[in-house]
């Protein structure tokens, strides 16, 4: 097994946060509810990248920051029409998702 790290966000909707994510180029990979109308913690993920997210109280606290490193962050950028800021470590884009997480996403600078 390899190791990983997998960060957890709280979201009020589940649904609306995975089709905000699939924009982010994520996919849905499972979602457990303990009974139908408990709330839904969710996994998806973009090639190795993975998070989870929670409709749970306590399991994370909104306005989390996460760096994502991806190959091309113009891509991500026109899809949600921000400007890309230029750093000396990399190209990124800070985007707030509908539960107020921050990911700061980026492309390193060769």
């Amino acid at each position: 097994m390899d190791e990983d790290v997998i960060p957890v966000l709280r979201v009020e909707d589940a649904a609306a946060a995975v089709a905000w994510y699939e924009r982010l180029g994520f996919s849905r990979q499972w979602e457990h509810r303990f009974e139908p109308g408990l709330p839904a913690f969710v996994e998806v993920s973009r090639g190795e990248m993975r998070l989870f997210l929670s409709e749970h109280l306590g399991d994370a606290r909104p306005d989390t920051l996460v760096c994502l490193r991806v190959r091309d962050v113009d891509a991500v950028a026109r899809e949600f029409g921000v400007p890309v800021d230029d750093a000396p470590w990399a190209r990124e884009i800070e985007l707030r998702d509908p539960d107020g997480n921050r990911l700061r996403i980026g492309t390193p600078v060769a």
